[in-house]
């Protein structure tokens, strides 16, 4: 008998945990049916029939409608199955009552506490372009800073982007207040930004949205002011280097720490393993007092009254409503369908529709109270939860996570990647087989739910979170996975 799975009692469908030929007993939910054709492992069998026209329901939820009919045992996907999704919506304020329970725990980590009480988990120096014209230089600034002050400080690290001139209006702002959120960043204990001279993106005004108290950490260098741009910068580098080397780990509770929680490459079991797993990180790491960050707003959609039932206050509510219905209004601005997701690699791993991606995405924020709401570019203000305006592109962001403060991202994927961003970004394979194919891409494996359950899973990751929060490096940092993306939104001149 193959097994499947049976989200919530009022499910339509089951996820398979394995392939499944034609003519092979699914048990599920207690109910056992044929399979009608072969079914690849992390797809969607029918437990019921299902008529056309008539909803789907997954997670308890609609993931769409049924486009041709659908006989219990049948394969459900792209070929019978498709979004009710259209354009944006009016939304009821229903608060929910009280979050889960979940007890904070004691847990504590290694980190470096700074002089405004927040906690990095590393101490590196960051060097940080203005404008694409001198990306190429900040990374030979920091590939011989690296070599000369090896072992000094956790490490120096370039990030070159292709942005900062021939850009307008919000477009140009949003470049300068990314770079101003990286600049004060906890993680980075010295930041060099190097301007060209002539860029849209003058460095003069980028550090105006810097904080005086963070001044001290920042040095600048502009490179058609300068004989040498190179040596002026490792000079600056050394400065930097012997000043954040006077930092040492110190032990900090788990309140100090700001998730940034992500997916990419999501498969059919995300939802079922890796999601629900990282919304359980969000859960403990909040209860402490901490911080996390969910964002990847069109990955929502359909989810997103989830996320609005647990606001805070009606401010926070409608916070989340302007969200959501602007990025909607976004893609429709752009003759775009708000419903243009899942990616080829999402449905190749069962994933059929925007509703359904989503209603897996969101589990990642766990059950706690939505305590604010931030656009591009800004920072978080509020422990607990936040909800970040960003895209779903991978590196977008994550690095929208990293300039609002998250030190540490986790990342769950079904298929597999080798990217890394600013902060310590740690893959959560959703199964195990890709954890045992890609060891030099994951750094936990989700997949052992499905054998072990959520509860040792959990003790499992948080072990592992504590230990990269306080040192030890992640897959992408082994391997120099380290890049920054913004969202480009405007006129290019």
């Amino acid at each position: 008998m193959t097994a499947a799975l049976k989200i919530h009692s009022a499910d339509h469908v089951a996820t398979l945990l394995e392939a499944a030929a034609a003519g092979a007993t699914i048990e599920a939910g207690g109910a056992a049916v044929v399979a009608r054709v072969d079914i690849p492992k992390g797809h969607k069998i029918a437990l019921r029939d299902l008529a056309v026209g008539e909803v789907v329901v997954k997670f308890g939820f609609p993931i769409g409608r049924a486009t041709a009919p659908i006989a219990a045992g049948d394969h459900v996907h792209s070929h019978n199955l498709a979004t009710g999704l259209s354009g944006t919506l009016d939304y009821r304020y229903a608060p929910q009552a009280e979050p889960r329970a979940v007890a904070p725990g004691a847990r504590s980590f290694l980190g470096y506490v700074r002089e405004d009480g927040r906690v990095g988990t590393r101490n590196e120096i960051w060097i940080l372009p203005t404008v694409g014209c001198v990306g190429r230089t900040a990374e030979r600034i920091a590939a011989e800073a690296g070599r000369r002050h090896a072992g000094q400080v956790d490490g120096i690290h370039a990030f070159a982007h292709p942005y900062g001139c021939s850009q307008l209006g919000d477009d140009l702002g949003a470049t300068r207040r990314m770079l101003a959120a990286l600049a004060v960043h906890p993680n980075a204990g010295g930041v060099l930004l190097i301007g060209l001279g002539c860029e849209s993106n003058q460095l003069s005004r980028l550090l105006e949205d810097v904080p005086d108290s963070y001044r001290g950490r920042i040095r600048a260098v502009v490179a058609q002011n300068s004989a040498d741009e190179v040596e002026d910068g490792l000079a600056a580098v050394a400065d930097l280097v012997a000043e954040a080397s006077k930092t040492k780990r110190e032990p900090v509770g788990l309140d100090k720490l700001v998730l940034g929680v992500k997916c990419g490459g999501s498969d059919g079991f995300s939802g079922l393993t890796a999601n629900p797993l990282v919304g359980r990180m969000s859960d403990v790491v909040t209860a402490t007092g901490g911080s996390a960050i969910v964002t990847e707003i069109p990955e929502i959609f359909g989810a997103e009254q989830m996320l609005m039932d647990r606001a805070e206050s009606r401010a926070v509510f409608d916070g989340v409503v302007d969200v959501v219905n602007d990025f909607k209004n976004y893609f429709l601005s752009h003759g775009e369908p708000v419903s243009e997701n899942p990616s080829p690699g999402n449905v190749a791993g069962g994933i059929t529709t925007l509703e359904e991606k989503s209603l897996g995405a969101v589990q990642k924020a766990g059950h706690a109270t939505l305590t604010d709401v931030k656009r591009y570019g800004e920072r978080i203000e509020r422990t607990g939860l936040t909800l970040l305006e960003a895209p779903g592109n991978d590196a977008v962001s994550s690095t929208a996570l990293a300039a609002a403060g998250a030190t540490i991202i986790l990342f769950t994927t079904g298929r597999g990647t080798p990217l890394g961003f600013p902060v310590p970004t740690v893959k959560i394979a959703s199964n195990s087989e890709l954890a045992a194919r890609k060891p030099g891409w994951i750094d936990f494996d989700a997949g052992q739910v499905l054998t072990d359950g959520f509860e040792a899973a959990e003790e499992a990751l948080i072990d592992r979170i504590v230990a990269i929060a306080s040192g030890a490096e992640t897959a992408a940092e082994r391997n120099g996975e380290r890049e920054i993306a913004f969202w480009k939104r405007g006129v290019t001149l």
